[in-house]
């Protein structure tokens, strides 16, 4: 007499497997039970293969991965675990130093936009982070100069009230009148509750930040500007 073939019964730890190997067997077969082009997300377990393009899964290290070409493919998404983080801050108005070789917090106006990222209560000098992770800032400062002497200005990050080590620009200007923009991008990595300030000093009160009105055919210049964005990891 032929035995029947009994299916053994998932367990707690294997049930969500099970669940996806049955559905994945219907998907395969000519029953029509499960539409051919649906598959279950599921982690891997480390013998899976990719053979049939498109196949959607976690990886043992906790991020999505597609099939295409027989090889697992990580896909790249922003990490709102701890929520987002951009902003954009600029100066409608000058910039100037009340004593030379002193370094001073730049103050900016309110963001133009800001998610996760704003300026500290009762120190608007301060940029405070909501959420910990790795930030691109993106900073420019146009110098400018009433003397025709050379002018020195120098530009650095702090945060925590700490300056950061090898972090500062050096420009200079030799022209009455002259103008020209210093610019940067750096990668931060900030905990919750972090403040950053852009500092800055020069070795002449001749040298300021310059900001220009608008004119009949272009918009007005800023005279610093901060492009915040976190990081997808």
């Amino acid at each position: 007499m032929r035995s029947s073939f009994i299916v053994p019964a998932p367990t707690s730890s294997t049930l969500s497997r099970w669940a996806t190997d049955v559905h994945n067997f219907l998907r395969d077969t000519t029953s029509g039970a499960v539409n051919a082009q649906t598959v279950l997300m599921q982690k891997q377990i480390g013998d899976e293969k990719a053979t049939t393009d498109g196949l959607l899964m976690w990886d043992q290290d906790g991020y999505p991965v597609v099939s295409k070409d027989d090889a697992w493919h990580r896909l790249a998404v922003a990490d709102y675990t701890y929520g987002v983080g951009n902003a954009l801050f600029g100066r409608a108005t000058a910039v100037t130093a009340a004593a030379v070789d002193t370094a001073y917090a730049i103050q900016f106006d309110a963001p133009a936009f800001a998610t996760g990222i704003s300026r500290a209560v009762g120190n608007l000098t301060r940029i405070v982070f909501a959420n910990a992770g790795l930030y691109r800032l993106s900073f420019t400062a146009q110098m400018a100069s009433s003397s025709a002497s050379s002018v020195e200005m120098r530009f650095w990050p702090k945060v925590n009230g700490t300056n950061i080590g090898g972090s500062t620009m050096v420009g200079s200007l030799h022209n009455n009148g002259a103008t020209t923009v210093v610019a940067r991008d750096s990668l931060f990595q900030f905990a919750a509750g972090d403040y950053l300030e852009a500092m800055w000093a020069t070795n002449s009160t001749s040298a300021f930040l310059e900001a220009h009105a608008a004119t009949a055919y272009a918009p007005a210049s800023p005279s610093v500007t901060m492009a915040i964005n976190r990081v997808p990891t």
